[in-house]
C-alpha cells in the first residue's frame, strides 16, 4: 500500500511540474490567458507577503505591481530550476526589502499633511488601499463580532511580527502564515533546511514571548488561552494572512 501511495504521490508531481512547464511555455510565448491566470494565482498571495513585509497598504500595493513587471520581463530567464510559486516568492521578497531600504532612507522623514483617520489609517489612497485589503482578507461568513476579534488578534500579531528581527521573521510569515513547506522556504531563502527549521523555532519562541502579556490581558474575551507552563501564547483564533484563513500558532 505504502508503494501504490508513493508512486500515486510522484505521478501526481510529475503531472504537476508538466502543467507548469506548458504554463510557463505559454507564458514565455507572450499568452494573455496565460499572464491572466499567473496574476490570478499569484497576485493576492504575494500582496499578502508583501504587506507583512512593507506594513503599508500602499506601498504593498505599489510593490506588488513591481513584482510582476520583473516577473513578466524575467519570465524568459527563468528556466524551471525552481518552481513558478518559488521563483516569484523570491522577488516578491526582494522586492519588498527593497521597498523598505527605500522607505527607511527616504519617507521615514516625512512629514505627512494628510489628515488621519481615528483608527490611524490614512485617508484617500492608504484609506482604500486598506479597504480592499481588508476586504480581501475578511471572511464574509463571520459574524460581526469575530470578525472584530480575527481583525483585532490579527493586528497585534502584526505588529508584534514586525517587532522580530530577520531573517527570523521572514521565516515566520513564509511558514507560518503563507504555509510554504521547510522545502519551499529552503529555496526561496537560498539556506539549508537545518537552518529553516533553526530560524523558525527561535523566531516562534521571540513571537511567543512578545505576544504572552497580550493574551494574558485580553485573551479572555477574544477566546485566546496561555500555557501556565511556558506563559506563552496558543493562538487558536484564525488570523487572515497571504489572502486566506491560517492558524497562527506561534
Amino acid at each position: 500500500m505504502a508503494g501504490v501511495t508513493t508512486l500515486g504521490d510522484l505521478a501526481s508531481a510529475i503531472g504537476a511540474r508538466a502543467e507548469e512547464a506548458a504554463i510557463v511555455a505559454d507564458l514565455k510565448a507572450g499568452s494573455e490567458e496565460a499572464y491572466a491566470w499567473l496574476i490570478g494565482e499569484f497576485q493576492r498571495p504575494v500582496y499578502g507577503l508583501v504587506y507583512r513585509m512593507v506594513s503599508d497598504p500602499a506601498d504593498a500595493a505599489d510593490t506588488t505591481q513591481d513584482v510582476f513587471l520583473k516577473v513578466f520581463r524575467g519570465m524568459k530567464h527563468f528556466h524551471g530550476e525552481s518552481s513558478l510559486k518559488t521563483w516569484i516568492y523570491r522577488i516578491a521578497l526582494h522586492e519588498a526589502a527593497n521597498r523598505k531600504r527605500w522607505w527607511f532612507r527616504h519617507k521615514a522623514h516625512e512629514t505627512s499633511i494628510e489628515p488621519v483617520e481615528s483608527d490611524g489609517l490614512a485617508s484617500g489612497d492608504g484609506a482604500m488601499h486598506n479597504a480592499a485589503m481588508q476586504s480581501a482578507l475578511t471572511d464574509r461568513h463571520e459574524s460581526p463580532f469575530d470578525n472584530v476579534a480575527h481583525r483585532e488578534v490579527r493586528r497585534r500579531v502584526d505588529a508584534e511580527l514586525r517587532q522580530i528581527p530577520e531573517p527570523y521573521r521572514t521565516t515566520l510569515i513564509l511558514r507560518d502564515l503563507e504555509e510554504m513547506s521547510y522545502e519551499e522556504i529552503a529555496e526561496v531563502l537560498r539556506i539549508s533546511l537545518g537552518t529553516v527549521k533553526s530560524r523558525l523555532t527561535r523566531g516562534r519562541k521571540a513571537l511567543k514571548r512578545r505576544l504572552a502579556p497580550y493574551v494574558r490581558e485580553a485573551g479572555g474575551e477574544l477566546g485566546l488561552t496561555a500555557s501556565k507552563e511556558e506563559e506563552a501564547p496558543n493562538l487558536r483564533r484564525q488570523v487572515a494572512g497571504g489572502g486566506r484563513r491560517v492558524e497562527v500558532m506561534p
